[in-house]
C-alpha cells in the first residue's frame, strides 16, 4: 500500500492562485489560509496572524525570517504575562483555584507546548525539488533534508521551525552523543530517540548478565545503543528489533561504526523476533500519553501499549532460567499517569516475577531546574532496571 500523497496548500501571489505540496514531519495539518510575508512584516502583525491560524509564506531574507521566528517565540512565551492591576487580579484568581494535580499539570503543560508549536509553525518557507531554499542568505540544507525526507522529488512548503529541527538533527547525527559506557559516540538520526540520558545505558552496562547467556534480544533498539552495550559485554549474538525503518537504518550505521555489526542482527518487528533467548532487554517509552506527532513515539507510549506488550509476551520468549530486563523511569508515577500498582499487576498477570531491581537517579539538567513546570516530579524521578523472570 503506497503512502498517501502530501496535501496541498494554496495562496494568492501577484493576482494568481498558487499551490504547493505541504510537508510536516510533526504531523501538523496543511494551513487553510496562507498569506505572503517578507522583511516588511512586523513581529506584532506576524504574531496576530499566527494566533489566528493564518500561515505566512516567507518571500524575504532567510536570516530575517529566523529573527522573526525568535520574536514570535518570545511573544508566545510571554503572552500570559500581565502588569499592574491585571497581574495582581490574575494572581489572585490563580491563588483561589485549587492546586493542579501532577497529572493536570502535565496535561496543561503539554497543551501549552502544543499550542506554542502550532503558533510558531505558521511561518513557512518554499523548497525547490532538490531542497534548495530560494531565499536570500538561505543556507544549504540539502543534506539535512535528504537525511530526514529521503530523495527530493518535487517542490514543497514547510515551516521554518521544522527546517530548524532538521538542521539540529543533522548536527546531532554529525557530531554524535558521547557515551562513557561505550567509550565512543552514538549518532542518532532524525526522528530516532537520542540516548542523551545516559543513566539508563549505565544500568544495562552494570546489571549482572545471566549465566551462559550467549544470545540476547533488544526490543525497540532505536539507535542500537543497548544492543551495542550487550555486544561489548560479551553477548555473542544480539537480535535487535524495531518497527521504524529510520531506527533500523540508524542502528545499522552505529553498529557498523562501532565494529559490532557482525554480532548484532537487525530485524523489523513489532516487539519480539521469533524464538527464545536467555536475556531480553527493552527500554520502552516512559510516559503513557498520546504523542502529538509521529516523532514523539519514542517518548510517549499511548495506553502503555509497548510496555504491556513487552510484559505480556516476555515469558513466551524467555529460555528457562532466562531474564527480561525492563528499563523504565517512574516519572509517570510521579505525574499521576500510571500508578506503580498497575505495573506490578501487569507483571504478575504476565506470569512473571521480579528477581531484583537496579535504580539510578537522573543526572540531566531539568531534574535540578526549579523553574520547570514539572520540577517536583522530575526531582523525585528514579530510573530502574527491573530483572524479570518467568514465575
Amino acid at each position: 500500500m503506497s503512502a498517501a500523497p502530501h496535501p496541498m496548500i494554496h495562496w494568492i501571489e501577484e493576482g494568481q492562485e498558487r499551490s504547493a505540496r505541504w510537508r510536516s514531519e510533526s504531523g501538523l495539518p496543511a494551513p487553510k489560509k496562507v498569506v505572503l510575508a517578507d522583511d516588511r512584516t512586523t513581529a506584532d502583525v506576524a504574531y496576530r496572524l499566527a494566533c489566528e491560524g493564518t500561515a505566512m509564506l516567507w518571500r524575504g531574507d532567510f536570516q530575517n525570517a529566523r529573527q522573526l521566528l525568535q520574536a514570535l517565540a518570545r511573544r508566545a512565551d510571554h503572552k500570559h504575562e500581565k502588569s499592574g492591576k491585571k497581574a495582581k487580579a490574575a494572581q489572585a484568581a490563580r491563588d483561589a483555584k485549587p492546586a493542579a494535580t501532577p497529572s493536570e499539570a502535565f496535561h496543561l503543560h503539554r497543551q501549552a507546548q502544543s499550542q506554542r508549536a502550532r503558533t510558531l509553525a505558521m511561518l513557512l518557507l518554499p523548497f525547490d525539488a532538490d531542497y534548495t531554499v530560494p531565499l536570500r542568505r538561505a543556507p544549504d540544507v540539502k543534506l539535512a533534508c535528504n537525511e530526514a525526507y529521503g530523495r527530493g522529488e518535487e517542490a514543497f512548503v514547510a515551516s521554518l521551525r521544522e527546517l530548524l529541527g532538521l538542521i539540529g538533527a543533522h548536527e546531532w547525527r554529525r557530531t554524535g552523543v558521547e557515551l562513557a559506557t561505550l567509550g565512543q559516540r552514538i549518532h542518532p538520526h532524525y526522528g530516532v530517540f537520542a540516548p542523551i540520558r545516559s543513566e539508563y545505558v549505565g544500568l544495562v552496562a552494570d546489571a549482572p548478565i545471566p549465566p551462559r547467556a550467549r544470545l540476547a534480544f533488544d526490543i525497540g533498539t532505536g539507535t542500537g545503543v543497548l544492543a551495542a552495550v550487550l555486544a561489548q559485554r560479551g553477548i555473542q549474538r544480539v537480535v535487535a528489533t524495531d518497527l521504524d525503518p529510520r531506527a533500523l537504518s540508524c542502528a545499522r550505521e552505529n553498529l557498523t561504526r562501532l565494529e559490532l555489526a557482525d554480532k548484532v542482527e537487525l530485524v523489523q518487528a513489532d516487539l519480539f523476533p521469533e524464538g527464545r533467548a536467555p536475556l531480553i532487554v527493552c527500554n520502552p517509552p516512559w510516559l503513557p500519553a498520546r504523542p502529538s506527532s509521529p516523532i514523539e513515539y519514542a517518548v510517549y507510549d499511548p495506553d502503555s501499549r509497548m510496555l504491556r506488550g513487552f510484559l505480556a509476551g516476555l515469558a513466551a520468549h524467555l529460555e528457562p532460567a532466562g531474564e527480561g530486563w525492563l528499563i523504565l523511569s517512574d516519572l509517570a508515577e510521579h505525574l499521576g499517569l500510571r500508578p506503580r500498582a498497575d505495573l506490578l499487576a501487569w507483571i504478575e498477570a504476565a506470569g512473571l516475577k521480579v528477581l531484583g531491581r537496579l535504580d539510578v537517579k537522573p543526572t540531566h539538567p531539568r531534574a535540578a531546574d526549579a523553574s520547570d513546570t514539572l520540577h517536583a516530579a522530575r526531582a523525585a524521578e528514579v530510573t530502574s532496571l527491573w530483572r524479570l523472570a518467568a514465575a
